[in-house]
Order: C-alpha cells, then sequence, then structure tokens
C-alpha cells in the first residue's frame, strides 16, 4: 500500500519536474542568444570604429597640401625602410655570446685552435668576427692581439650603426616639412584674403586647417620613426656589450694558452 502511495506522488511530481527543465533550457537559451547579440553588435562597433579612424586619417590627409603631404609620406616610407632593414640585421646579428664564449674558451684550453677557428667561422655576428680576428693572431705579443681585436671591434661597431644616420634624417625632416607646409599654407591663405579685398572666416579657417594637417603628420611621422630608431639604439647597445665582453673572454683564454706553452 506504502509502495503505490510513493508511486503515485512521483508519478504526480514529473510533469512538474518537466516543466522546470524546460524553463531552465529556456533561459539558458535566452542567455545564449543575448551573449551572441552582444558580441555582434561589439563587433560592429569595433569594425565601425576603425573603418571611421581609418577614413578620417585618410581625409584628413587629402585636404592637406599634396605636395607637401606627399613629400611626408615619402619620409615615413622611407624612414620606414631603413629601420625594418636595420631591425632585420641586428636581429640576425646575435646570438647566444655565453655559451659561444664557453665553446671557444673550452676548445682553447684544449689547444684546439682550427676547431675554435672553425667555429667563428660557421657563427654569424660580430662576436664571431672578432674572436676569428683574435684567433688569426694568437702566435703573436698579448698587446698586438689586442690592437687587433679593438681595431675590428670599431669596424663592426660601424657596420651596426650603417644607416642610423638616414633615420635620424627623415626624423628630423618630417617635422620640417610639416612646418614649411604650415608656413606656406599661411600665405596662401592671406593670398586668397588680399585677393578677396576682405578677411573672410570661411577663407581663413581654409588656409589654417590645410597648414595646420601638414604639421599634425609631420610630427606624427617623427613620432613613429623616433619609437623605432631608439629600439634600434638598444639593439646595437646590447651587441656592443656582448662584444666587449666576449673580447675580453678571449684576452683572458688566449692568456691561459700562452702560460701553458
Amino acid at each position: 500500500m506504502v509502495l503505490f502511495v510513493v508511486v503515485g506522488m512521483l508519478v504526480s511530481s514529473l510533469p512538474s519536474m518537466a516543466q522546470d527543465s524546460m524553463d531552465v533550457a529556456t533561459a539558458d537559451t535566452a542567455v545564449a542568444e543575448a551573449m551572441v547579440v552582444d558580441d555582434a553588435m561589439l563587433g560592429d562597433e569595433m569594425t565601425e570604429e576603425d573603418s571611421g579612424l581609418h577614413k578620417v586619417l585618410k581625409t584628413k590627409f587629402i585636404e592637406g597640401s599634396t605636395t607637401f603631404m606627399s613629400l611626408v609620406a615619402l619620409a615615413l616610407v622611407l624612414g620606414l625602410a631603413f629601420c625594418i632593414e636595420r631591425i632585420i640585421y641586428l636581429t640576425l646579428s646575435e646570438i647566444n655570446a655565453k655559451k659561444f664564449m664557453e665553446d671557444i674558451d673550452a676548445r682553447i684550453e684544449s689547444k684546439d685552435i682550427e676547431g675554435a677557428k672553425q667555429l667563428c667561422r660557421e657563427t654569424r655576428g660580430p662576436v664571431a668576427s672578432i674572436c676569428y680576428q683574435g684567433l688569426l693572431r694568437i702566435n703573436e705579443s698579448l698587446d698586438n692581439i689586442e690592437r687587433s681585436i679593438v681595431s675590428y671591434g670599431s669596424v663592426q661597431t660601424a657596420n651596426l650603426e650603417k644607416g642610423c644616420t638616414w633615420i635620424t634624417l627623415f626624423i628630423a625632416v618630417a617635422p620640417s616639412l610639416g612646418f614649411l607646409g604650415t608656413v606656406i599654407g599661411m600665405v596662401m591663405a592671406f593670398d586668397k584674403i588680399q585677393s578677396a579685398g576682405d578677411i573672410s572666416t570661411s577663407i581663413v579657417a581654409e588656409g589654417m586647417k590645410v597648414a595646420l594637417i601638414t604639421t599634425i603628420f609631420g610630427i606624427i611621422v617623427a613620432v613613429v620613426l623616433q619609437l623605432f630608431y631608439n629600439f634600434i639604439l638598444s639593439k646595437i647597445e646590447h651587441l656592443t656589450s656582448q662584444m666587449e665582453e666576449s673580447a675580453i673572454t678571449l684576452m683572458d683564454a688566449i692568456a691561459r694558452y700562452k702560460k701553458q706553452g
């Protein structure tokens, strides 16, 4: 009897449990659909913002003086070309100098000078180059070896800095072109005022807007190139420090080699 009562209670509760499950599933579906809609709206807003910024920059570039804006754009392109070339060159010149010098030191200590030279020839970068120059004169005096390393180190440093003068040139030229465009734009605005014979707000505003746009883009180009230039300088300093430390390590290894006879 009790069993029938329990079964009856379970059967009567099944519809309410099913209804609760359907309500939960419906709520979950609604939340998921709301999240999808929000993501889609957010993506549309981001796309609109990106396209809006691109459109504004393009419009302002066209509104500027064609001659000077083209020169500013050319300075940006050429400056970035030199920056990218230097970054690639410096990145390829970097090696694990500490491990490389440990291998060189071990070969010199075992009197395997040819093996050390071969390792230098097979390794890229200025660190391996100055070590190879020192090993070529290992049978000479320590003073001659040191002078050779210092001299060749100066050559390698110059190679690292090659092209940086052009980057600094474009950093200086870009805002100068912008300022020049500003001055000429102001002169043109005053010429229009003189021709019209009256001070018109629209004429003055148009001339000043065109003039200031060239200055803005010139400063933007200079800032972008300056950031790349500072990054390049940091890599050059890192490589120069590696060269100096490696030269000291090499001289110590050669001195121990000569003492061993």
